[in-house]
Order: C-alpha cells, then sequence, then structure tokens
C-alpha cells in the first residue's frame, strides 16, 4: 500500500544544509587534537590543512582573522590543539572543520596562563604603545641581561663589537630559566636602574620549548620591564616566539642578535651619516662665505676714502656757512626794517611830539596832567612843558568854561 503521506523529496542542497545545521547544533565548539598535514595558505590569507592522528584525519579551514592571530608558526608534523566549529562545506559535500584558535598539544595549561596573563596586563594598559620609552640613537653604554653560560650572550656580544666598538657594554648576570629565574631576572632589572650605567638594556635568551621560556612570561619580570626608567629591548628565542615580556617591552627583538642590532647603528652607517653631516656643513660654509663676500663688495662700494669724506665736509661746510651768512644777513635787514617800522610808529604815539608845533603841557606839583582849569587852584604853582624848556607859574585867577 503506498504510503499517504509521502516525505517531501529534498535537494542536494536542503539535504546538506540540513545536515551541517545538525552537526552544528550537535557539536558547539570544542578542543580537538591532532598532526598538521598537507598545510597551505591561500592568496587570501585563508589556510588549509588536515589534522590527523593514526586512525583517521579531517580537512581544516582557519580563516584570515583569526589565522592573524596565531602566535605561532605552523609546520608540518606539528603536534595541535585545534579550538574547531564541526561543520560541511555544502559546494562540495565535504566534512571539515572551522578553526578559531590554535595552540600547541600538550601545552594547553602554559597556554591558557600565558593568554589570561597576556589579556590582563593588556587591560591594564601595560603593552600601550603610549608607555613605550624611545630607544637612545646613540647610545654609550648597553646593558646586557641574561645568563653568562648562555650563548645568547655571545652573538650579542659579537654583533656589538661588530657594530660599533666604541659602545661599552655592561653585563648583568641573571639565569633565564629554571626555578626562581623570573624574580632574580626582575632583581637584575631593578639593579641595572639602581646603578643607572647605561642608556638601553638588552633582555636576552636563546631558544628553547615553551617550559625554557617560561620565566619570561611571568607578571613580575613584565612589571619589572615597565618599571625601568632605562628603555629595555627583549629579544628572547626565535621570531615565531613571543613571550610576556616581548609585549612589555619598549621594543620587541625576534633574536639576541636582532636586539644587539636593534640596539646601535652600525659603525658603517654613523661613518655615511658623518660624511652626509660634512657635506652638508660644507656647502653652507661655502654658501654663508658667498654672502658675506657679496655683502663685503656691497659695503665696499658704498665706502669712501677718509680724504674725500673731508673734502666734501669741507664743501659741505662752505655752504653751510654761505647759506648762514646770507641767512644772517637777510635776518638783520629784516630786524633793521621793522626796527625803523617801530621807530616810526612810536614816534607818532610820542606825546611830546606835539609840542613841537606850539602846544605844552601843564602838570601840577603832583605831577597830575590838567586838561581842565578847575584842576588847579588859585595860589596853586603849576609847571609848563613846552617843546623847548618849562616854565613855573602860579595861578592868580581860573576861568571856568
Amino acid at each position: 500500500m503506498q504510503n499517504a503521506f509521502p516525505r517531501p523529496v529534498l535537494s542536494v542542497t536542503e539535504l546538506l544544509r540540513s545536515v551541517r545545521d545538525t552537526l552544528e547544533r550537535r557539536f558547539p565548539l570544542l578542543w580537538v587534537r591532532g598532526e598538521l598535514s598537507n598545510l597551505s595558505r591561500a592568496p587570501s590569507g585563508h589556510r588549509y590543512f588536515t589534522l590527523k592522528d593514526r586512525g583517521a584525519q579531517v580537512d581544516c579551514v582557519m580563516f584570515r582573522s583569526r589565522a592573524a592571530a596565531l602566535e605561532v608558526e605552523l609546520r608540518e608534523g606539528m603536534q595541535v590543539e585545534a579550538q574547531v566549529l564541526v561543520s560541511l562545506y555544502e559546494p562540495r559535500g565535504r566534512f571539515q572543520l572551522t578553526v578559531e584558535a590554535l595552540r600547541p598539544a600538550g601545552l594547553g595549561p602554559l597556554y591558557e596562563r600565558f593568554l589570561k596573563l597576556k589579556e590582563k596586563l593588556e587591560r591594564e594598559g601595560l603593552f600601550d604603545e603610549a608607555v613605550k620609552r624611545p630607544l637612545p640613537a646613540h647610545p654609550r653604554t648597553i646593558g646586557v641581561i641574561t645568563s653568562l653560560a648562555a650563548a645568547a650572550l655571545r652573538d650579542v656580544l659579537t654583533t656589538l663589537a661588530r657594530r660599533n666598538r666604541a659602545v661599552g657594554v655592561i653585563v648583568y648576570p641573571a639565569p633565564v630559566q629554571g626555578e626562581g629565574a623570573a624574580a632574580r631576572i626582575a632583581a637584575v632589572l631593578a639593579t641595572a636602574n639602581a646603578r643607572a650605567e647605561c642608556e638601553l638594556l638588552l633582555l636576552v635568551r636563546g631558544g628553547g620549548s615553551i617550559e625554557d621560556l617560561w620565566s619570561f612570561n611571568e607578571e613580575s619580570v613584565a612589571r619589572a620591564i615597565r618599571s625601568s626608567t632605562i628603555p629595555v629591548v627583549v629579544g628572547v628565542g626565535h621570531e615565531s616566539d613571543f613571550t610576556i615580556a616581548d609585549f612589555a617591552a619598549d621594543r620587541r627583538a625576534p633574536t639576541p642578535t636582532a636586539a644587539a642590532e636593534l640596539a646601535t647603528p652600525a659603525r658603517l652607517e654613523l661613518l655615511k651619516n658623518l660624511e652626509a653631516c660634512v657635506r652638508c656643513l660644507s656647502r653652507e660654509m661655502r654658501r654663508r662665505l658667498q654672502y658675506a663676500m657679496q655683502s663685503l663688495d656691497g659695503c665696499a662700494r658704498r665706502l669712501v676714502h677718509p680724504a674725500e669724506r673731508l673734502r666734501r665736509s669741507r664743501e659741505s661746510l662752505t655752504q653751510l656757512r654761505t647759506r648762514l651768512a646770507f641767512a644772517l644777513g637777510h635776518r638783520v635787514h629784516r630786524c633793521a626794517a621793522q626796527l625803523e617800522r617801530l621807530q616810526a610808529s612810536l614816534a607818532g604815539l610820542d606825546p611830546t611830539a606835539v609840542l613841537g608845533r606850539g602846544y605844552s603841557i601843564t602838570r601840577n606839583a603832583a605831577g597830575e596832567v590838567l586838561r581842565e582849569a578847575s584842576q588847579a587852584r588859585e595860589g596853586e604853582r603849576l609847571f609848563t612843558t613846552l617843546a623847548h624848556g618849562s616854565l613855573q607859574s602860579k595861578v592868580k585867577k581860573r576861568e571856568l568854561l
């Protein structure tokens, strides 16, 4: 008997999408251990590889945004632990894992500690670029903090000597791994700052496992680096190795040798810079001398011989004398004419001038000029001024008008 309610017919896409959804719901984000193989990197930046063990293998994809956050270099045959989402690649119907994070296998607890401490210090701003100190361009003395038995010390000293023998080097011995190494590194950093013998510190050691490098992942070392008043360059392990100290440092170098190269300019580079400065200084000196010579020529054209200056001064003095004599004569003439005018005006106002025409002036004994007969008394003595001489008289009779 035919089923009255037949199941719907699914398209391939619908079927695979349903399987994909079921897988993603059934298997949330989880960790898978395996060996890397068939590792490849697409031009897009995505990483493709296979995770396998003795019994099975599975295709994996790690998209560019996640791959950029990797702090380890992926290598063929590497044992890893991957945090994955189980999924299905529909276009090819292929089961695959989408990798969200990756870490070396067997280092889970240490790696988790590393990530937690990194996140904590990062939130505090310990790794901010704003707090990083600039490195001195030409340090006279460099301090190296490392183990005396470390190969990294020889590499650093050889590199510094090759690049610039004039730079002094002070080695501050410190253990770089093992129990108590982190505390000793922090203490040596404090000692180097207290002694203040150098302008730059290099904290270095060679490569090793994460356990070997763990001293540089301790919080005490990171805080000691940031507490340093002297700039600190950290060069620990290989280029693919990252430690908390690298993030806390003022500058991270991929290797101890790179730290030494970063710390001081090469002697040949300094000589080239010096030659460039000498050329620039020579050009500037020539330019200034040329300007000075042009200015001197201009001054020479304006310079007058003292004898010529005296001759010109004498001519100028003669001209001034002539002008002064002319001005003085003209002034005297004007003053004389004005004096004559004033004398004539004064003469016209002289009351005695009218006496010459037959007039006279009569005063009483008090010197008062008499204008009316009523001003005189009978018997009073009067004085009369004439054009030539004067008269005294006595009033006998008054006739009033």
